[in-house]
C-alpha cells in the first residue's frame, strides 16, 4: 500500500465519511428528531443554541463531558468502563458498512459479501452490553431496564432478520453495497417490500428504544433503566452512541428500501442523506403518535402481528426473486 493509498484510508476512517462526519450528522439527525417530535406536540423544542436550537446536541455532548464523572463502589468496574466505548465503537463500525456515497463511490468504507448480516450482528452486540452494563450495576433500576432490554429482543430480533431474508432473496447478495446498487439500476424495494419496509420502521423503534418501545429505559417507572448509574462522560458516550444509532438504523432503512445514495446512475450523499431525514422524521412521528407499551405488550405486539407480517413479506420475496 502507497503512502497515499494510507492517507486516504485514514481520512475516510477518521474525517469523512468517518468518525468526525459521522459524529456530526448524528448529532444533527438528533436535533431534527426532537424538533419534529416537539412540533407534534404543540412545542417549540431546541431553540437558543444556534439557529434554531441546531447545536443544541452538540452543546449538551460538551455539557456532559464537563460534569462529574463517578464511579460507584458497588458496580462491575471493567464492565462500566468499557460498555459507552464498546457500544459506540460497534455502533461506528456498523456505519462503515453502509454505502453513503461519500467520493462518489456506490460502496462503503468497508464491504465484502456478508457485510448485512454483520450488521445486524453488530446492533445485536450493543443491546447485550447494555443488558451486561445494567445487570451489573447493581442498582435495581439498571438491573430492571437490563431485563426489559434483553427480553425485548426476543421481539424485534426476529422479524429484522426475516425482512433481512427477504431482501437477500430479492438481491441474491449479503453486500449491502450491493444490494444499494441494484435498486440504482431498478426499481427502490420499497415498491416490492411494502411490508418490509414497514416493519423494519417498528423494528428499529425497539433497536433504539424509542416510544413506544422505550421500556428499557422508562423514565416514569424506572429512573433510566439500564442507564442510572451512568454520569458525565460515561453518559455522553453513551448519549452519542445512541444517536449515532440512530444515524445507522436510518441509513439501513434507506439503504435496503429507498436505493440507497444512487439517485440517476450516480451516487450522492447528499440525496441519501435527504432519505435519511426522511426515516429520521417517520420514525419521529411514530415516536409522537403512540404511548409506551408495556413489556408484555411489546412482545405481543411482535409476536402477534410483526412476525406474521414479517413471513408473509419472505413468501412475497420468493415468487418476486
Amino acid at each position: 500500500m502507497s503512502v497515499i493509498d494510507l492517507l486516504i484510508n485514514l481520512i475516510e476512517v477518521f474525517i469523512y465519511p468517518g468518525v468526525i462526519f459521522v459524529v456530526f450528522i448524528s448529532l444533527l439527525l438528533e436535533w431534527v428528531d426532537r424538533k419534529v417530535y416537539a412540533r407534534a406536540q404543540n412545542r417549540i423544542g431546541p431553540y437558543y443554541v444556534g439557529p434554531h436550537g441546531i447545536l443544541q446536541p452538540f452543546a449538551d455532548i460538551l455539557k456532559l463531558l464537563a460534569k462529574e464523572d463517578i464511579t460507584p463502589g458497588h458496580v462491575e468496574r471493567l464492565e462500566y468502563l468499557l460498555s459507552p466505548m464498546l457500544i459506540l465503537y460497534l455502533s461506528l463500525v456498523g456505519i462503515f458498512m453502509i454505502p453513503t456515497g461519500a467520493w462518489g463511490s456506490g460502496y462503503s468504507v468497508i464491504h465484502f459479501e456478508g457485510d448485512y448480516l454483520l450488521v445486524l450482528t453488530l446492533a445485536t452486540l450493543t443491546t447485550v452490553f447494555m443488558f451486561l452494563t445494567g445487570w451489573g450495576s447493581f442498582n435495581r433500576f439498571g438491573a430492571i431496564g437490563s431485563l426489559r432490554a434483553l427480553l425485548l429482543i426476543a421481539g424485534y430480533e426476529i422479524p429484522l432478520f426475516i425482512c433481512a431474508a427477504a431482501v437477500i432473496l430479492e438481491a441474491k447478495t449479503l453486500c449491502l453495497s450491493k444490494i444499494s446498487a441494484i435498486q440504482g439500476g431498478g426499481i427502490w424495494f420499497l415498491v416490492t417490500q411494502p411490508i418490509g419496509f414497514l416493519v423494519s420502521l417498528i423494528s428499529i423503534q425497539a433497536e433504539l428504544e424509542r416510544i413506544p418501545f422505550d421500556i428499557p429505559e422508562a423514565e416514569t417507572e424506572i429512573v433510566a433503566g439500564w442507564l442510572t448509574e451512568f454520569t458525565g462522560r460515561k453518559l455522553a458516550l453513551m448519549r452519542l452512541a445512541n444517536d449515532v444509532k440512530l444515524f445507522l438504523f436510518s441509513s439501513l432503512v434507506v439503504t435496503l428500501y429507498l436505493g440507497g445514495p444512487w439517485f440517476m446512475g450516480q451516487a450522492n450523499i447528499a440525496i441519501f442523506l435527504v432519505k435519511v431525514l426522511v426515516v429520521v422524521i417517520l420514525t419521529s412521528i411514530i415516536r409522537a403518535l403512540f404511548a409506551r407499551f408495556r413489556i408484555d405488550q411489546a412482545l405481543s405486539v411482535f409476536w402477534k402481528y410483526v412476525i406474521p407480517l414479517s413471513l408473509i413479506q419472505v413468501i412475497m420475496s420468493l415468487f418476486i426473486g
